[in-house]
């Protein structure tokens, strides 16, 4: 197989890109892109969200992953799960029908490792690069530019993508084979929900006892406690503000993964198992749409 070099991407400019999904984190990820002076073609299943980037940043929309893909160097993609990646890569509208040899296929996607895997393999026999590369960061990371992009795949093509990458991304690493990526946002998720679950019982407890929780964080935000939910979520928490973006049902498809995952290694992940369920009572009360912190609401509620 060919592959593009990165060098040629660190000093070429424009270079053919096409990116897929449209939804929160990909509109303002393809609009860096088209900033940087890349040549964007965008698909998305709303024709209107289409409409609505190239009105924004230029570029040029497609019907079809397919149409999209056609001579792109680089195809770029985030859209909602396994089965929403696949209905975009495969079959004759997708993606991979319509790249050509040596272009590469970057799946911003929070999936399983397994369809990583799969899709990397289809891609190699196709004369493909394929990435997995999921995001952390949020939508506000999206927006500013500031994401964190986990990889898996081989090093000439993460070499090849990460110039591009770092256009929305302040950090952008290979971990390991095909997979890796998948398998250490994974990691990150089952970080982050223990340490909302104990950012939200220690308010609450705080807030039972009569303390000033805005003037407790800020002492013990600079000690060992320190954490970044503690940082941006904290006060918002106090404040029951839960509009900042990544929604409990995406946390709860992501938790699903990891149990997936675990059943399948061996791992044991007792506390994300709790927590997992503690976003299910977040969701019976109408949350599905409040970002992760909300948790706290089930402490308040019971």
């Amino acid at each position: 197989m060919s592959s593009i070099n990165a060098r040629e991407y660190e000093t070429q400019s424009p270079v053919r890109v096409a990116f897929l999904g449209l939804g929160v984190m990909g509109f303002p990820m393809a609009g860096h892109l088209a900033k940087a002076g890349h040549e964007v073609t965008v698909y998305n299943r709303s024709p209107a969200k289409r409409e609505a980037w190239v009105s924004e940043f230029g570029g040029k929309s497609a019907s079809t992953p397919k149409a999209a893909a056609e001579n792109a160097q680089i195809v770029f993609c985030c859209v909602g799960n396994d089965d929403d990646l696949r209905s975009v890569v495969l079959g004759e509208e997708g993606a991979f029908a319509g790249m050509t040899q040596g272009a590469i296929f970057v799946d911003h996607t929070t999936a399983s490792a397994q369809v990583a895997r799969e899709l990397f393999d289809i891609a190699r026999e196709r004369g493909l690069g394929f990435v997995d590369a999921p995001v952390s960061g949020g939508q506000a990371g999206a927006q500013n530019g500031k994401l964190t992009v986990m990889c898996g795949g081989r090093a000439e093509d993460f070499d090849a993508i990460r110039p591009l990458a770092m256009n929305f991304a302040q950090a952008v690493t290979l971990l390991g084979e095909s997979g890796a990526g998948q398998l250490s946002k994974m990691v990150n998720q089952i970080c982050i929900a223990g340490l909302v679950q104990a950012l939200s019982e220690g308010i609450a407890f705080g807030q039972a006892a009569g303390l000033d929780m805005a003037k407790v964080l800020n002492v013990i935000d600079k000690g060992a406690a320190q954490s970044w939910q503690m940082e941006n979520r904290g006060s918002t928490m106090i404040e029951g503000r839960f509009d900042f973006g990544f929604a409990v049902d995406w946390m709860r498809k992501d938790l699903g993964l990891v149990m997936d995952e675990a059943k399948r290694n061996g791992a044991r992940v007792p506390v994300t198992a709790l927590v997992d369920q503690f976003y299910a009572d977040v969701q019976q009360m109408g949350g599905n749409r409040w970002d992760t912190s909300s948790l706290i609401q089930r402490l308040r509620k019971a």
